[in-house]
């Protein structure tokens, strides 16, 4: 079944979904009726500005205060109260698109939707005019329409906009889902965004909430002063993380280049260029797989500090966790599926080798030697490639065991050489190096280092990894030369860290899949 084919469209009878030749006859009434308004002189598409003073909200939560301030002064005495909010009655100009209509006689009501929410409107045709109700009388559901008028509230105690002028601003021509069952298909949801946000309110408030999650990012940075920058997305050397470019090529310069997989490397040349504080929010590719936590396009956030270390990095990290939860929730406390974080307590911090001796019982603080670590993984029924050291066979094990079981905020530090090439060794533990990654609800939030700044060092890791990339491995890093003549000219003491946004933002909003949290997710070419 193609795209065409999964239209569920808007009826005011039965619900009942519609066959495509169906839609099509409802698409060419709507054509007719909008070909009857131009004919007339009332072409909506030739409406360029509405005066709007209020949004659906607005204008409920102020009748709401007028009404709570002249109950006082009525005295409890109900007619007294309405004609009180007969004088003060202030006039109102709405715009939306309608949602629903309920027609009887010579009157009617509508359900206006704008960014807010939702609020009734009262049409009588002795106060909005012959023409203006006929008009009414034949608009569609979908349609956008602005209304001014008064706000009261209905004998039934809906509060509620009695119009006294409708103004056709759009027409709509392809009926919205109907009505009982919305916009379920999963795959309908995420390649028509503009229909899941129009007919599931709760997918409106998922973007609303990313807006403010990321507002909140860069208040909390920049009141540490950071500094937010932008860095090239196309770039000839792709690095800074284990993933596969995407490849293009400049016309103008005849050369091929890469989008960028990370943000490090031109970050941590503004740390060389003395910036010292610096962040940037923004898109990353990676040309891998498609899952439920991965897209190969996402928005990706780096920061850098000079001066600091891993250890700053987690307690900056850590504060910054829950300040996002406490300003966009109001608590500490976040609960994704059936798990409860508890962000308001120390996160706990463990080493990669403690947490794998931990769920695994395996020690590798005693497997020292590639061979006793395959011997291990071949127990454990660990598979492994010929290429693989013992740091990526205990990275493995770290996989297979452990990461399922980090619920509760987790710090994991002190990660393998081999599978940190951009990272500084431990001092008194030169096999592992000064890294963490935040763990919640069995995800991998976030990952920091202590900056390699040896130029020498960083030239054997590249050398390490270009060895790697011969042997196999796609995801490996290239020598980047700018960059290690960056590092030449020296880079103090850093401390960086990278955050999936979009992996974050379900995380707060309970969502299910990364597509949830993606306005216009990837997805394959239906031709």
């Amino acid at each position: 079944m193609n795209e065409e084919t999964k239209v569920t469209a808007a009826t005011e009878d039965d619900g009942q979904e519609l066959t495509l030749e169906q839609v099509n006859s409802l698409r060419q009434v709507r054509i007719d009726k909008l070909g009857e308004l131009k004919a007339a002189g009332r072409d909506p598409f030739t409406i360029t500005k509405y005066d709007v003073t209020s949004s659906c909200l607005e204008a409920k939560e102020a009748y709401e205060k007028l009404e709570a301030s002249l109950k006082e002064k009525a005295g409890g005495d109900e007619e007294a109260l309405k004609a009180l909010l007969e004088e003060n009655r202030a006039e109102v100009s709405l715009a939306g698109r309608v949602m629903s209509r309920r027609l009887m006689g010579k009157a009617g009501f509508l359900d206006l939707r704008d960014k807010s929410g939702k609020i009734q409107a009262y049409v009588r045709r002795d106060y909005v005019g012959v023409e203006a109700f006929t008009d009414y009388k034949k608009g569609d559901i979908g349609d956008i329409i602005g209304i001014r008028g008064y706000v009261f509230r209905t004998r039934m105690g809906e509060i509620s906009i009695h119009a006294k002028e409708i103004t056709l601003l759009s027409k709509s021509l392809l009926p919205l889902p109907e009505k009982w069952h919305g916009l379920k298909d999963q795959d309908t949801r995420y390649r028509q965004r503009y229909t899941d946000l129009i007919c599931n309110p709760e997918v409106k408030e998922t973007f609303i909430k990313r807006s403010k999650i990321i507002s909140a990012i860069r208040r909390y940075l920049d009141g540490l002063g950071f500094m937010e920058v932008e860095t090239p997305m196309l770039v000839s050397n792709a690095g800074g993380a284990a993933a596969r470019p995407f490849e293009t090529h400049y016309n103008a310069l005849d050369e091929d280049v890469k989008l960028r997989i990370s943000l490090e490397l031109y970050l941590k040349r503004l740390i060389v260029g003395g910036l010292e504080r610096v962040y940037e929010i923004g898109r990353v590719f990676r040309n891998e797989g498609v899952d439920a936590r991965h897209n190969p396009e996402f928005t990706l956030m780096e920061l850098y500090q000079a001066y600091t270390d891993y250890h700053g990095m987690m307690d900056l990290t850590e504060n910054m966790f829950r300040y996002l939860a406490q300003t966009v929730y109001g608590t500490t406390k976040i609960i994704y599926g059936e798990n409860e974080m508890d962000l308001g307590k120390p996160f706990e911090r463990m080493t990669m080798v403690e947490a794998v001796k931990k769920y695994s019982g395996v020690d590798f603080s005693q497997i020292r030697d590639l061979g006793s670590a395959r011997a291990a993984a071949k127990e454990h029924h660990i598979e492994f490639e010929e290429r693989h050291k013992r740091g990526d066979i205990l990275n493995l094990f770290f996989e297979e065991y452990v990461e399922k079981h980090l619920i509760q905020p987790t710090f994991i530090t002190d990660h393998p050489i081999e599978i940190s090439p951009l990272t500084k060794k431990k001092p008194d533990d030169p096999d592992h190096v000064e890294r963490f990654e935040l763990f919640m609800n069995g995800w991998e939030m976030c990952n920091a280092y202590s900056e390699l700044n040896d130029p020498i060092d960083q030239r054997e890791r590249f050398k390490a990894q270009e060895e790697a990339l011969s042997q196999g491995d796609e995801e490996a890093n290239r020598t980047d030369e700018d960059f290690l003549r960056a590092l030449e000219i020296g880079m103090p003491p850093t401390g960086g860290i990278g955050y999936g946004i979009d992996r974050l933002v379900m995380l707060l909003t309970n969502s299910p899949a990364i597509r949830d949290v993606l306005l216009f997710p990837t997805m394959k070419s239906l031709d």
